[in-house]
Parts: C-alpha cells; structure tokens; sequence
C-alpha cells in the first residue's frame, strides 16, 4: 500500500512490465544525471499510472482485471434505484477520512435448477461477499421489479425463506407479505428489508436453501420478474448491503503544487487525470475517470529548508544516504463502482488512490 507506492514512485527500481499491453512496458529507471525535469516527470507519470493499476488488483484481491466486457454490463447492469442513484449522483470528490466510511454491496441472484431443491420454486439464491458479517450490516433491502398488471390490482408481494426440513424435504418459512396498489402502465421496482433474515443466514448458512419471490395480483398471475426473460435484462432480483467500514486517521501535511508547464525541479505534486476506459477497464462502473496527481522533482541539499526533517538526517549522516526522494506524504481514497470476479456490484472506498501531498522522506 503505502510503502508499494513508495517504492514505485522512486524510481530508481527494475520495473517489471504489466501484463495488460499497458504503455510502460518499456519504461527504464531514470536518474536526473540522464534526463531533463520535463523527461523525468514524464516518468514519474507513467510510473503512476503502472502503480495505480497494480495498487487496485492487489487491494481487491484480482490477479487480473475482471474479463467484463461493455456488452456484458449492459445485460449484468440492473435497471434500479439504489444504482440509478449512484450513478446519478456520483461524486468523485472524497469523504474526509476520519469519517466514517460505508461500503455497499449489491449481488445479484443465482438461479438455480428446481431439482436441486425438490422442485419447489426456481428463485432465489445469494452467494454473499465474505466482507458481509452478521455485526457490520447497516442495511440490507431485496429489490424486485414487478411487471405491470392487465388492470389497477392488489398485489400480495411474499418471501419466503426456504430452509431444511424432515427427511431431507425443503419447506418454506415466511419472512415478509407486503400488500402493494399496482398501477397499469410500467413496471416498478419494491424493495424489501431482509436485514434480519440475511444476519440468520450468516450465522447459520447451513439452513439456507434460498429464496421465495412470489407477486400475485388479483387474477392469480403473478409479476415478479425472476430471471432474463427476453427484454427483462436487469431486472432481475437483487440485495443492496450497507456495510460499516472501520474509519483510518491520517497526519496532515504541506507540500508544493505545480503544473505541468512549470519549470520547478524541486518536489512537487502534478495534475494527472486516470482514465479507466483507456485502461480497457470496463468492470469500472463509476468513476469512469478521476484525478489521481503524482509526484516528481529533486530533493536537493540546497532545498532542505523547505524539508526540516530530511535536512537533520542528512546533516546527522551526509555520506551515508543518497538523500531524501520526492514521494506522496498524504494520500486519500475515492469512491468506486465496479464489479467484482463473481460479477458482484461493489461500491466502496478504494485507499491511497490520490496524491494530497508530496514531499521528500
């Protein structure tokens, strides 16, 4: 994490090449001795960008980038409210972090074959992200989408919780009847609380066969929608998870700004804007790009006023170090939509993924 990214941003280590035709395949250790300010950050840019890529896959645990393709998105991508919202709403500006921070999960439903389960129904069954633990849910809601009824009906919505019965047998429990007023016209989308029911399951996962989704109106027919029926892609069944993440606090620092036309060579922090579609990182939901900056520069001895604490080391041991190196000394996190290898929708915080501040250490 922090020490990846340091180690990266030096510059003076053998890289070696990402496996995803990424522009710094070639990229070769560079000195001041051999390149101009202009050529070094440069450098120092791609290294960033090679770091950012490298940092992500590690924090969520990929080898490599989910195989998700834009097409694939389109079908995966439900057509509902707690995602309407994110994405509607998406800022890419930071939460402060000694806040506390919130991670939302959504999965969507596995559909399983009737004979695994004694023919009972067809829907539902969630595999759940090991992250989700019976004390850190704030929320948890199952979201159906209800096909529009032939006339103004009632409609009974019913869960129900399949479970181990005698001999082997499933039967069902009840969790939840809701009595909804449907119009004609469109579909719309319910949402249930199953906070309690999704705790049960945690602690007990062996007693859990699944789910029941059952939507009847008054003629008997009912208007759940359960799997991808032709024209009914995202609108399958799904549950929306808030968790709670535990607050990290950070020492506050002071550093140089500059652009990339000033002509600074001591460390400074640089705009750098990371694009994921030119990435080929589709499995990005949101930010599809966001301002990561970088640092680079000298930390020269005539500069050292401008860093105490390097200053005192370096006058403590003057032949023995090569000196201090231009690296971020305060990062922050955003916020991220994307899917995950099981194509699980996440959206949480991703840390240290913006240079605040640069300096030399």
């Amino acid at each position: 994490t922090s020490l990846d990214v340091e180690l990266i941003i030096k510059g003076f280590l053998v890289l070696v090449p990402f496996a995803m035709g990424d522009p710094t395949r070639s990229i070769k250790p560079l000195t001041t001795q051999q390149c101009s300010p202009c050529d070094f950050r440069e450098h120092s840019k791609l290294l960033r960008l090679q770091s950012i890529k490298s940092q992500i896959l590690s924090i969520l645990r990929l080898e490599r980038a989910p195989n998700i393709s834009r097409d694939m998105i389109r079908t995966l991508l439900p057509k509902a409210p707690p995602l309407t919202q994110l994405l509607d709403q998406y800022d890419p500006r930071v939460e402060e972090e000694e806040r506390a921070s919130t991670e939302t999960i959504i999965t969507m439903y596995t559909e399983i074959s009737t004979v695994e389960i004694n023919q009972l129904f067809t829907c539902c069954l969630f595999s759940l992200s090991p992250k989700i633990q019976p004390r850190n849910i704030l929320s948890a809601q199952l979201w159906v989408h209800l096909r529009p009824p032939h006339e103004v009906s009632s409609v009974f919505l019913q869960i129900s919780h399949l479970r181990p019965g005698r001999e082997g047998n499933s039967t069902r429990v009840r969790v939840r009847s809701l009595k909804l007023d449907i119009d004609t016209g469109a579909g719309s989308w319910q949402s249930v609380d199953i906070k309690s029911l999704l705790q049960v399951w945690l602690r007990q996962p062996e007693n859990n066969y699944g789910i029941e989704i059952n939507a009847f109106d008054s003629q008997g027919e009912d208007l759940a929608v359960k799997s991808a029926e032709p024209g009914e892609e995202g609108l399958q069944p799904f549950i929306e998870v808030k968790i709670l993440d535990n607050p990290k606090r950070s020492r506050r620092d002071v550093g140089l700004n500059c652009d990339e036309k000033s002509s600074e060579t001591r460390c400074c922090r640089y705009p750098l804007t990371v694009d994921f579609e030119e990435f080929g990182w589709d499995w990005i939901i949101a930010p599809k790009r966001y301002r990561a900056n970088y640092c680079s520069g000298e930390c020269e001895f005539m500069h050292h006023q401008q860093y105490p604490h390097a200053h005192l080391v370096i006058k403590a041991n003057p032949r023995g170090t090569a000196g201090p190196c231009c690296t971020p000394t305060k990062m922050s996190p955003i916020n991220m939509l994307y899917f995950n290898r099981k194509e699980q929708i996440i959206y949480g915080k991703i840390p240290s993924m913006v240079v605040d501040h640069c300096g030399c250490s």
